[in-house]
Formats: structure tokens, sequence, C-alpha cells
């Protein structure tokens, strides 16, 4: 049986496994709430990861929270008031349970929901021969939210992506002429950022993705496809 401190090893050793983050910017407006509906799932499945991001959110939470009590109060009609209270017997929002650090293969519980299943039971489609994806709903009508899976040792051809980029490893992962990458890591990658990712040779890479704008190859033997690739939202 293990001990609390041996259990707090593995999940400080998981944890620093995680060598890239979401930006402050981006965690700050996750903290606030102004991310759109995709993104914010993406760094929330990110924080399922990464117990020092979840530190920094919850410290930009507090901040938040008392800002907002230091401002002046404002008279609330009592249409309201009764509207807000009312509200109070509602069924409380879905929770999740953060997948255990230790265990970077398993799916974290949101996305596990989104699913509906598990990998196997997603519509994949061929993009090359070393890619293929799936779109995952989530209601977001500006931001497509996707599932990349790229076989090991197989690479994704030149492109940049007309727009911005979030990428966060579920398993496996890939390296490109800026670093790798592994299981929780996150990317945000901007418009005029082009890579070309390539799966480590031992084990299949799938990554999610939220972008703004479908990506677009650069190398000259795949051009052809881009007037094909499509924005798929919702």
């Amino acid at each position: 049986m293990k001990t609390g401190r041996e259990a707090a090893g593995r999940v400080e050793q998981a944890t620093t496994m995680i060598r890239h983050h979401p930006e402050l910017d981006i965690l700050t407006e996750y903290a606030a709430g102004t991310l759109s509906l995709a993104q914010a799932a993406c760094v929330s499945v990110h924080l399922n990861y990464c117990e020092r991001c979840r530190r920094t959110v919850s410290q930009l939470q507090a901040v938040g929270a008392s800002l907002f009590t230091a401002q002046d109060p404002e008279v609330v009609g009592d249409a309201l008031l009764n509207k807000v209270l009312e509200r109070l017997d509602d069924t409380p929002p879905l929770s999740y349970q953060r997948t255990p650090l230790s265990s970077q293969d398993a799916t974290p519980a949101l996305l596990s929901r989104l699913m509906a299943g598990d990998f196997s039971d997603l519509s994949w489609k061929n993009i090359t021969r070393a890619l293929r994806t799936t779109q995952i709903k989530t209601g977001d009508p500006q931001f497509e939210f996707s599932l990349l899976h790229i076989r090991a040792g197989g690479e994704i051809p030149a492109h940049d992506h007309r727009g911005s980029e979030m990428t966060l490893v579920l398993q496996g992962g890939f390296e490109d002429d800026r670093g790798s990458y592994r299981a929780g890591d996150f990317i945000h990658r901007s418009p005029e950022d082009i890579h070309a990712p390539r799966a480590f040779a031992d084990e299949d890479c799938i990554c999610l993705a939220v972008v703004d704008a479908p990506l677009r190859f650069t190398s000259w033997k795949y051009r052809w496809m881009n007037p094909f690739l499509r924005l798929q939202t919702g």
C-alpha cells in the first residue's frame, strides 16, 4: 500500500513532466470566464493534468473575487432579485473528477463526456497517410474542437492555420522545430507560425486542437488540398 508521501511524490513527478503551459493572459481569460467555449474546454483539460496551472487559476479567481467585492454595490430590482433566488434551487452544473496525474493515458472526464465514448468510437477522417482527424461538438459557433491522430513516426506536412491554434497532447507525443511535447503539454500558435509536427517513433500521438480557421499546407506537395479544408464549428 502506497503512503501519502509516495502518492504525493508521483503527483509531483507527473506535474513536473509538463513543460508547456498556457500563457498568463489565457489563464486570466479562463479565470474570468471570457474565453470561448471551445478554448475554455481545451484549457480545462490541460488543468486536469497540471497542478501548477490549477493553482494559478485559483489565485486569479481569488484576485477577481476581491476586486468584485471592492466595487460599489448596485441597486437590484425586485424582478432580478427574485430571478436569482429562484435559481438557488437549480441543479448544480456538471462536475468532473480529475484524472490522476500519475495516469497520463487516461482520458480526462470532461473530454470523455464530450465524446460520449472513447477514441475508438469516433468517426475519423483521413487527411494524409499519417494524419486523421475527428470533430467533437461543443456548441461553439466560432472555434473548431477536434482530435488529431498522428501515426507513430508520422509527420504532418508543414502548415499554418490562417488563425490561432490551441493544441493539447492527450497521448503519446510529438516534436517540431521548437521542441518536444508530451501528455498534458499545451501549445498556443499564432497565425504566422509554421510547423511540421512529427509523432514520436514508438507511439501514436493523439492531440486536442482548437482553431478558428482551417489549417493551410505550405508545402507545394500538399497545397492542392487547401481549398477542400473547411472549418467545422458548433
